[in-house]
């Protein structure tokens, strides 16, 4: 027995030393990590390397095609686009973080508290974000333009406002499982307080599907108000972004105009780089499990 006993210590010990195997990101990862990391870097530093005005008419022609002067050509006044497209990103990619960041906070916040407490308060909560959800994005965004207006705090608060449900749903249903777990009732037989057993041990161990989430919402952010800019009803001149770009110029789509082009396939480009980002996440998950 005492020699079994040795043998079984040796061979634990063994496997604990053998080096772990580093996580390899796959190619598709890597690439939506360029694309997304791409155009946060341009919503910072883009306006200031553009190479123009974005309001400045520089072109005589309009809708030109790609030369060294106008790597993108230009829009429908002869404004270059290039300038147009990376002064917009800071707006297309900021309201949209601003708001994803407002959504997944609060409904993350409350999920927290309904799974913890449960009861009624459970039941009253999720019921009436189940009524809040059940009005489509477009319409309740059309509604808040149409009574308040449109500006930057407004868009940034419909769209948090419309996604902060969906946000809480996905939040409490892994809460749901987190708060049973035996860590989060020894907190409770411990007696620490509400606050302490939601932010240290509950939170840290629903992080991964709560990030794989704000990703998917993000993508939803910037569909809605690019949506909206594209109907008049976004972001004002003299401010831009991408949908607002593609609205302006429609009137060269016949043409094959890269006004119209070039912020669309921003557009794709950076959904793309983040749905790329969510399931390289959801794949080291599923891997891990």
């Amino acid at each position: 027995m005492k020699a079994l006993h040795d043998s079984a210590r040796t061979e634990v010990s063994t496997a604990s030393a053998a080096p772990k195997k580093p996580h390899r990101h796959s190619a598709m990862a890597w690439i939506g990590m360029g694309i997304v990391g791409f155009w946060l870097l341009m919503a910072i530093i883009g306006p200031t390397i553009s190479p123009y005005d974005a309001t400045a008419i520089v072109d005589v022609d309009v809708f030109s095609g790609m030369s060294r002067k106008f790597l993108l050509g230009s829009d429908y006044l002869g404004r270059d686009m290039l300038s147009r497209i990376l002064f917009g990103t800071r707006a297309t990619i900021g309201l949209a973080l601003a708001a994803t960041l407002l959504a997944s906070s609060i409904g993350t916040a409350v999920a927290l508290y309904a799974a913890f407490t449960g009861g009624w308060r459970d039941a009253v909560i999720s019921r009436a974000l189940d009524a809040l959800i059940s009005i489509p994005s477009k319409m309740f965004a059309l509604m808040m333009v149409a009574t308040f207006g449109s500006s930057m705090w407004l868009l940034v608060t419909t769209a948090a406002i419309t996604y902060m449900p969906g946000a809480y749903r996905i939040a409490r249903s892994v809460a749901v499982n987190v708060q049973a777990m035996e860590y989060v009732q020894a907190a409770r037989a411990r007696g620490e307080g509400v606050w302490y057993i939601m932010t240290m041990e509950m939170l840290p161990n629903m992080i991964r599907p709560v990030l794989a989430d704000f990703g998917l919402r993000f993508v939803y952010v910037v569909l809605l108000l690019s949506g909206l800019s594209f109907l008049s009803l976004g972001v004002q001149p003299p401010d831009a972004d991408w949908g607002s770009l593609v609205r302006e110029n429609i009137s060269g789509l016949g043409e094959g105009a890269l006004a119209v082009i070039m912020p669309a396939l921003a557009i794709a480009s950076l959904t793309i780089g983040v749905n790329l980002l969510i399931d390289n996440l959801r794949g080291k998950r599923a891997a891990k499990e």
